[in-house]
């Protein structure tokens, strides 16, 4: 049986979890305090996703960059590949917020939106 020891994410308290497992298959999570520890413990062992924050060029804004995020969680082995499509996105001001950038980032289904407002000049 293999444990794993994590920081719970769930909620403001940052419970210490404690997460058995067999075979690949979470046996028992223990160390939370509320629901969500166990829900967030399974899924981090099983299947770690991440919203990615990031910024992205932009012409003709007051700024040179706008702020992006994915707008779902994207699995943590795609991160590198969604980093590698950002670098290649540039966008026309202005951009508002929730404008999608860039669509299906990294062949994950999940689209990158602005999260800031850019107007031109």
């Amino acid at each position: 049986m293999e444990q794993k020891e994590l920081i719970c994410i769930g909620c403001p308290m940052g419970c210490p979890l404690k997460v058995e497992q067999s075979e690949g298959e979470v046996i028992r999570v223990f160390g939370n305090t509320c629901k969500r520890g166990e829900v967030y413990a399974r899924k981090e062992v099983t299947n770690p996703t991440r919203i990615v924050t990031s910024t992205v060029r932009a012409v003709g804004g007051v700024l040179p960059v706008v702020s992006v995020k994915t707008s779902a969680d994207i699995p943590k082995g795609k991160i590198g590949a969604c980093m590698q499509a950002l670098k290649q996105v540039e966008v026309m001001a202005p951009v508002a917020i929730g404008q999608v950038v860039l669509h299906d980032v990294a062949k994950t289904g999940v689209d990158v939106v602005a999260t800031k407002e850019l107007p031109v000049p």
